[in-house]
């Protein structure tokens, strides 16, 4: 499978990638089919079902809204954000939804969209199941959120066999190919992007990421008050922000920390209230590799564009090998494969770009991977705030340790990588169903809701 690093990092909407940006692509790829077979002015009523973790915690995730704006012909990367609340809102008012390029048609959330809290499909804890009637059933569809906000199911985003110069899905491999070519893990991946884009494509694209990214931090310490949802959970980027500038200049060791940790909460909180984020590998992870490459431009001296460009490529070459022979998707493994796949990202990134050589990078990727490993996703409330938003701010911090760790080092280490993947996938499939994005276990239930 080929996996472009511009699948990894996609522009969306908060507050998570497979229950939001997944679910509303599902939506539009469903209208789409109907278009395509020329079934849409013949249907009368659409009704969907989501199941398993979508059906759990779907509402808390904005799946509910996600599902109406894709009906609604709105994609992920270019909703306007600010609309959202407005667009929903006159669906439910009035009953009535308008197909893109089709009829308006009654929509009754109470009968066409079911959320099935414990039901699932065989094939992934995430699945949905689409029908349009006119009466009769005119088509049915079943899509998979995998994570990431990737999407699998029939007419779905089949898999990319593009064939690439450089093909890998391994640590192992990727090591070899760097060995044999005498190229870096930053190079490899950009030979392999060439496929898709020209050069000037790859790093104006790569540029584009960032600048989102820090448009992302910028938003989330401009705003203050409280999160939506019911918990009442207070952003808190806005303040720390203007105590970390009131405090510059003053001598603290550790003061690039607290920028780190200011970076994640913002974006974060910036999911949490459905703004424009990037997905990096997933929404609930999405602060990481931001702050990351936050304190890189901050904080590291010879810092640039074609070292953002390098960091982001190289994230990109280690999360396709977690999306290949691992997982991103929380309601698969649980945090392990949000978090931990970000931490290992962002470690491999900014490895390459401070100097490291492949094996460093690769090492820096496996202790991000490993000192994740078990971590439950257990969102309170079904929310993507507690314990989300500081668990980036950690995720973070941890990237850069392991980074500095695997730079202290020779890049020769126990645990590969790729054993480490191996030991995410198989804790993932022991976890219980309760700590994987279902809101049943853990912190969801051990704390009392507001």
């Amino acid at each position: 499978m080929a996996i472009s690093v511009f699948d990894l990092f996609s522009i969306g909407i908060g507050p998570s990638s497979s229950h939001t940006v997944g679910p509303m692509r599902a939506a539009c790829l469903f209208v789409a089919a109907l278009a395509e077979e020329g079934l849409l002015p013949r249907t009368t009523r659409v009704r969907v079902e989501l199941f398993g973790s979508l059906g759990a915690t779907g509402h808390g995730h904005g799946s509910d809204r996600a599902v109406l704006l894709g009906l609604s012909g709105e994609r992920p990367e270019d909703v306007d954000t600010a609309s959202v609340p407005e667009k929903v809102a006159r669906i439910r008012e009035t009953g009535l939804l308008t197909l893109p390029g089709g009829p308006e048609i009654a929509f009754d959330e109470r009968t066409d969209l079911v959320l099935h809290r414990r039901r699932s499909l065989p094939e992934h804890p995430n699945g949905m199941v689409f029908r349009a009637f006119g009466p009769d059933l005119l088509a049915e569809r079943t899509y998979y959120s995998v994570g990431g906000g990737f999407v699998r199911g029939e007419l779905g985003i089949a898999e990319d066999d593009t064939k690439l110069p450089h093909p890998f899905s391994t640590g192992a491999e990727l090591l070899t190919l760097c060995r044999e070519t005498g190229l870096p893990i930053s190079e490899i991946m950009l030979r392999n992007e060439l496929s898709w884009r020209s050069r000037d494509e790859i790093r104006q694209g790569l540029l584009h990421i960032w600048e989102v990214m820090a448009d992302c931090v910028r938003e989330g310490c401009a705003h203050d008050g409280v999160l939506p949802g019911g918990l009442k959970v207070p952003r808190r980027a806005k303040a720390l922000h203007e105590k970390l500038l009131a405090e510059e200049g003053t001598e603290d060791s550790l003061s690039a920390m607290d920028w780190v940790s200011l970076y994640a909460l913002a974006v974060n909180e910036e999911n949490a209230s459905g703004g424009r984020v990037v997905t990096a590998p997933t929404n609930g992870a999405a602060g990481i590799i931001p702050a990351v490459l936050h304190y890189y431009r901050r904080f590291v001296r010879e810092s640039g564009d074609d070292g953002v460009v390098t960091f982001l490529l190289t994230a990109g070459a280690i999360g396709s090998i977690l999306k290949q022979t691992g997982s991103i998707s929380g309601a698969e493994v649980g945090c392990q494969g949000e978090v931990g796949s970000a931490c290992a990202m962002a470690a491999a990134g900014l490895t390459e770009v401070l100097g490291g050589t492949p094996a460093q990078v690769e090492n820096a990727a496996e202790i991000g991977v490993e000192h994740h490993l078990g971590l439950t996703c257990d969102p309170v409330g079904g929310l993507v705030q507690i314990p989300c938003i500081e668990r980036n701010a950690v995720g973070a911090a941890k990237a850069i340790h392991a980074a500095r760790m695997a730079l202290r080092g020779d890049g020769v280490h126990v645990v590969t990588l790729d054993k480490a993947i191996k030991t995410m996938r198989e804790t993932g499939a022991d976890m219980k169903v309760k700590y994987k994005e279902t809101a049943r276990g853990g912190l969801a239930v051990n704390v009392i809701e507001c």
